[in-house]
């Protein structure tokens, strides 16, 4: 194994598995090395809260490249270990083991970890997040066993959690401190639609509730609120967040905020060194150049490919259009662009169908779209918002008229 590496990725999840596919596929010819702390090889990651969890698809049909590509591509993998440091000055890393590797170029693609409770009892048995292959094949062994689950954090993880282990037959508690679910990314239409369809589907839902305590001997067995309450549990699920891993950056120097501050190019401020995918934080234009990290895998996708051209010498700039997606029950969501900051949130059609569209708007500009059930909307809304076009709302809650339509006769904003 060569101990230097013209390319070094640290991170084997999306974004450090795209950018050594990219650079190979734009001809790079240089040695590439991929460190990742888990022991698989590079496996997409939101299946493992609905298709992987659900078993509808298992292991080998979410794995990223089968095992022979990357001998075929000549990059060299390390699996199960963890950087420690990084010594900009030496351009070299150096694992947990002691292990060190140098690098002409250094990719941070290491994501975040699972943010924890801040109160009593989360190192109990029975507690889990969802984050790697690991955490899910853990619910999944001790499912069996477990009737009541109580799920904390209403955003995408929890929601989708919570519907596929209702569907199981578990029964279901749902708890959000925020007065609604999916707060920080959704206006108030959709977050109450979806949580009227956990409701129908038997999960007991609740807002506005904080968790101060998880009780049991060993092992897990009930959840206190703020109120004094203690739900039972035979599982607690936690989905709150994660924390960016950029304390090896933050010793060497690096500039952070809330992540590892990256340029247009996805550089961060340390010699040779750049960041992408979920650590990231970037400037985005569809939040009107606020400082943001986007925890997407279009984002981490997106940001490689960009690294990758810069690489390769090619001219590139991060400018992507945000967009996420989530399913839940029979219900697909499809999201373009950001919400943050809207004036007007215009409901087009009809929630009770189940198929339906939420556009957001400030002064009239299109800044995001959600789509339920309804490709139609957003495959037209999403170029509404990458045009930046002003429409009317009444106009455009007129489901009579196809979305398009502004598409073609709107200048851009």
């Amino acid at each position: 194994m060569p101990e230097r590496f013209d390319v070094l990725i640290v991170g084997a999840g999306h974004g450090g598995a795209q950018t050594a596919i990219s650079l190979r596929n734009l001809g790079f010819e240089g040695t590439i090395g991929l460190l990742g702390d888990e022991p698989d090889l590079p496996y997409e990651r939101p299946p493992l809260s609905k298709e992987y969890l659900s078993g509808d698809k298992p292991f080998d049909r979410i794995q990223m490249r089968p095992d022979s590509y990357w001998e075929e591509k000549h990059v060299t993998i390390v699996l199960g270990h963890r950087v420690r440091t990084v010594s900009p000055e030496i351009h070299a890393v150096t694992l947990a083991d002691g292990t060190c590797f140098g690098y002409d170029t250094l990719v941070w693609a290491a994501g975040g970890d699972p943010r924890k409770l801040s109160c009593p009892g989360t190192d109990l048995a029975g507690v889990h997040a969802v984050r790697n292959r690991s955490d899910v094949d853990a619910i999944m062994a001790e499912l069996p066993n477990v009737d009541r689950v109580v799920v904390i954090g209403g955003g995408y993880i929890g929601l989708e959690a919570a519907a596929v282990l209702s569907k199981f037959g578990k029964h279901v508690t749902l708890l959000e401190a925020a007065p609604r679910v999916l707060a920080r990314v959704a206006g108030e239409e959709l977050s109450r639609f979806f949580e009227r369809e956990h409701r129908r589907h038997g999960v007991d839902l609740r807002t506005g509730e904080a968790v101060v305590a998880l009780h049991g001997a060993g092992r897990v067995s009930g959840v206190e609120l703020a109120s004094g309450v203690v739900l039972g549990a035979d599982m607690v699920i936690v989905g709150i967040g994660i924390i960016p891993c950029v304390d090896p950056l933050v010793a060497a120097g690096a500039q952070v905020g809330n992540g590892v501050l990256v340029d247009a190019q996805c550089r961060t401020t340390l010699s040779d060194v750049f960041a992408i995918g979920d650590c990231a934080a970037h400037a985005n234009g569809f939040a009107d150049g606020a400082i943001i990290r986007l925890e997407s895998v279009q984002n981490a996708n997106d940001m490689a490919m960009v690294v990758a051209k810069t690489i390769c010498g090619q001219d590139a700039t991060y400018a992507a259009t945000p967009w996420f997606w989530s399913n839940q029950y029979d219900l697909k969501l499809q999201t373009a662009g950001l919400s943050v900051g809207h004036d007007q949130a215009i409901v087009r059609g009809d929630p009770a169908t189940r198929s339906f569209s939420v556009i957001y708007l400030r002064h009239g500009k299109v800044l995001a779209i959600d789509s339920v059930n309804n490709v139609r909307d957003y495959t037209h809304g999403r170029r509404l918002v990458e045009l930046g076009v002003t429409v009317d709302g009444e106009e455009v809650a007129d489901t009579g008229r196809q979305l398009k339509t502004w598409a073609a006769v709107a200048p851009a904003a």
